[in-house]
């Protein structure tokens, strides 16, 4: 048997034992535990108490029909849009590299600075406010709190991750678009199909694996954010904002109730594993 392959690999495998097995490992056993004191002193079991009392959280059903809220919102939004883009920077036009990177460029700012720039843009006296008093849709000395509003910080929020996302899934579906053979969009024009219905015959069919692909991947993003919202509203307010991932935080870094967040750890590792065994389902 040749074990050349599992050297090279071994490196790779070390640090991950390290980095992520031996960490998940942890976590899954402090699930069933709880500091009574403080970190210093070691946990105490207490078996399932912990599950127990996440089924009975009134605030952790919120942060998860939050988080749900969030995928049923901004997934179509990335599936969609980034195609669209990306169609319109496959076009032969002179300085189209450029748009393509202007369009990229959120993908590389930190989500720190985009938030914090986001905030300033949603503020009572920000641009949006601004542009709203300016054709009188606002009366002068009033705003909409995008960011203060329970009925609309969740999806301001969003509207940051939908910017930030557009320009990464708009690369791969470029990817994809320029794998296309042109002579099929010729043949299509030959048969009638012209404009945006070329695409709905050519493009939609043939970008299918990458658009199941940019779906299960923007879900996983989506059930993971964090920066965002801790940035931009503090999970607030009333907790509309909050989501599954800074409730954990709130927990384990605020609380210090570490069995507790593993336990709401491990809610969140299910859900990201069934997304993650649907997109090998979809490459395979």
């Amino acid at each position: 048997m040749n074990y050349t392959p599992y050297l090279f690999l071994l490196p790779a495998g070390i640090i991950l034992t390290f980095t992520v097995f031996w960490p998940a490992l942890q976590a899954f056993y402090l699930s069933f535990t709880q500091y009574e004191y403080d970190l210093t002193q070691p946990p105490t079991w207490v078996g399932l108490a912990n599950l127990r009392r996440l089924l009975s959280d009134r605030l952790f059903w919120e942060t998860l029909r939050n988080t749900l809220v969030y995928l049923v919102f901004v997934v179509p939004l990335l599936v969609v849009l980034p195609l669209g883009l990306a169609i319109l920077v496959n076009q032969k036009l002179r300085g189209i590299s450029a748009f393509r990177a202007a369009f990229y460029t959120p993908v590389v700012i930190s989500m720190v600075v985009a938030g914090i720039a986001w905030k300033w843009l949603y503020a009572d006296n920000g641009l949006f406010n601004q542009l709203l008093r300016g054709i009188g849709l606002v009366s002068e000395g009033e705003g909409i709190g995008w960011l203060t509003s329970p009925d609309l910080a969740l999806f301001s929020v969003m509207t940051v991750t939908v910017w930030k996302g557009l320009g990464y899934y708009m690369m791969i579906y470029l990817a994809g678009l320029q794998s296309i053979s042109p002579e099929l969009y010729e043949a299509a024009e030959l048969d009638g199909s012209d404009g945006i219905r070329k695409h709905w015959d050519i493009t939609v069919p043939l970008m299918r694996p990458y658009l199941l692909l940019v779906a299960v991947i923007s879900s996983i993003a989506a059930t993971k954010v964090f920066e965002e919202v801790y940035v931009m509203t503090q999970g607030g307010p009333l907790n509309s904002s909050k989501t599954i991932v800074y409730y954990l935080y709130e927990k384990a870094f605020q609380e210090l109730e570490i069995g507790y967040a593993c336990s709401i750890g491990m809610v969140l590792f299910v859900i990201i594993l069934s997304l993650s065994i649907v997109r090998l389902s979809v490459k395979s």
